[in-house]
């Protein structure tokens, strides 16, 4: 299975290298916590959450002990406020593996501090534009906001698929990279992805999708970058960077 992902494991192995400046902290957004109201990760030092099954044993004695960031959490917190969004904290739930198993390529020095900020339950594309859009003072602070999904997430695709060419999936890739480059429409089309060419069937749920509306919210008006193209499992994948 890993021989699949090697391609994008490549692109995360130089990612680090190809960014204009180290950051000083380091926000994800994940795929895989939702919660009533963003909420922001406290602990100083969070356990790794092991959130998946049916992996090799080894995959579950990973190890990544970055320091957490909970002065950048009030910051994250403030701002929300401030755009009139309430938030909440946690101090108790580690980091899944939507954080720590693309961080520990990108960085496995885990030396830069990292705040997971969870998505908000009922998924709204334009609601996590707004996250976005009110944490856009961070990039100039230099934390990296990085949103951790997939431009293609359906489980039963992947696991299904005979590996030739689906078209579906293949529309919707090209849709999102059309959409993510035209600064000025983006968030109109973001907002009506599921009306996109291959949308539900590249996401039958769209968890992993709005990962990247909260980074692209977070760049409004520019125009987005395509940084990685691929195919894993015989499905196209896509990566993004604003900025």
């Amino acid at each position: 299975m890993r021989s699949a992902w090697s391609g994008l494991e490549d692109h995360l192995r130089g990612f680090a290298a190809s960014l204009p400046e180290r950051p000083r902290a380091i926000l994800v957004v994940s795929g895989h916590w939702e919660e009533d109201r963003p909420t922001v990760n406290i602990g100083r030092a969070p356990p790794l959450l092991f959130d998946h099954g049916g992996f090799p044993d080894y995959t579950y004695a990973l190890t990544w002990p970055a320091p957490g960031a909970p002065e950048l959490a009030l910051s994250v917190c403030q701002l929300l406020a401030q755009s009139g969004l309430a938030s909440a904290a946690d101090d108790v739930r580690g980091w899944d593996h939507g954080v720590f198993v693309p961080l520990k390529v990108a960085f496995p020095a885990a030396d830069i501090p990292v705040l997971q900020l969870s998505l908000e339950r009922g998924l709204d594309p334009g609601g996590h534009l707004r996250i976005g859009r009110a944490l856009t003072p961070l990039r100039e602070d230099g934390v990296l906001i990085v949103g951790s999904g997939l431009s293609y997430h359906n489980m039963r695709g992947f696991f299904g698929g005979s590996g030739r060419l689906d078209p579906d999936a293949e529309a919707f890739d090209g849709w999102l990279r059309q959409a993510i480059r035209d600064g000025a429409g983006r968030e109109s089309a973001l907002i009506a992805w599921d009306k996109a060419p291959g949308g539900r069937s590249a996401h039958p749920r769209e968890d992993h999708l709005l990962p990247l509306m909260v980074a692209a919210g977070a760049a409004p008006g520019e125009p987005g970058e395509v940084i990685f193209h691929g195919h894993a499992m015989g499905k196209p994948i896509s990566g993004f960077r604003f900025g």
